[in-house]
């Protein structure tokens, strides 16, 4: 009984000394982005300091309002929302369809095909980059939407990813909707989707957050300043002899917003069920 109780009381100070740990290494990560913030709201006098001090004062809230206004971040806020959104909905219609057929569908070479499809995520993206660009000059695409969405709609790692989860996926559904009539479309679309809620939000939060952030691709196709996005126009407080902190803290928070609301959102699918969700027995 007292052996019992004595490891009893060690599991709950393992715990406690656990869960101290987790703090101060949340503590550690979080103050980035404090002093982002507290550098969001100061007098640029206040910024390099001998002391630390994350409280602003005075609070300087017409920093948000002068980095809306200081550039045409409206314009840019909207150009990176509906590239980045269009280019998620594209990567993961066309990724699940591709590691759709990957997975369930047989025809010769399919195990060929997707390893060589598979070899392309060796190539580095600064490889690929310099062709795909001509590409664009020779359609006459550059500083369009066409060069800033088209190319990233496709992604040989969301195939990669969907197709692993499609295959623990159970057949006795899909063998159930043939017998009902389902062609190949019918089920991706009313089974295989509906029960790979989990791995398309992963995959649509990693697509949006990396194009939200992109800043290569968008620099190099671009040319006028309408069709700028939100990483580019973050330079616009940098020059080559000063940097305007304060603004381009307040610039990064607004810009970060939407990538906090795509996470927080997705985040519910992570943990949820994934393969035998609904099956009874």
């Amino acid at each position: 009984m007292e052996k019992k109780k004595s490891l009893k009381n060690q599991k709950k100070i393992m715990d406690v000394v656990v869960y101290c740990i987790l703090s101060v290494v949340g503590i550690t990560m979080l103050f980035p982005f404090l002093w982002m913030l507290s550098t969001s709201l100061k007098d640029l006098s206040q910024v390099f300091t001998t002391s630390i001090n994350l409280i602003p004062d005075p609070i300087r809230w017409g920093n948000y309002v002068k980095a809306w206004t200081s550039i045409p971040f409206g314009r840019f806020y909207l150009n990176s929302v509906f590239i980045a959104v269009t280019i998620t909905a594209g990567q993961v219609f066309t990724s699940s369809l591709a590691a759709y057929a990957f997975a369930r569908l047989k025809f010769p070479g399919r195990e060929k095909l997707f390893f060589g499809y598979l070899a392309t995520m060796m190539i580095p993206g600064t490889v690929t980059m310099i062709p795909v660009f001509i590409l664009m000059k020779v359609m006459g695409w550059l500083d369009t939407y066409k060069a800033l969405i088209l190319p990233g709609m496709f992604t040989a790692y969301g195939t990669f990813m969907l197709r692993q989860f499609f295959m623990t996926l159970p057949h006795d559904l899909e063998d159930a909707a043939k017998i009902d009539g389902c062609g190949f479309f019918g089920i991706y679309w009313r089974v295989i989707i509906p029960l790979s809620k989990p791995a398309l939000a992963t995959l649509a939060t990693f697509t949006f957050i990396w194009n939200w952030g992109n800043f290569i691709w968008p620099l190099v196709v671009t040319n006028s300043e309408k069709m700028k996005t939100l990483p580019i126009g973050l330079s616009y407080f940098q020059d080559l002899h000063s940097t305007e902190w304060t603004l381009l803290m307040a610039a990064s928070l607004i810009v970060l917003i939407p990538a906090l609301i795509v996470f927080i959102f997705n985040q519910r699918f992570f943990t949820r069920g994934i393969a035998l969700t609904g099956m009874k027995g």
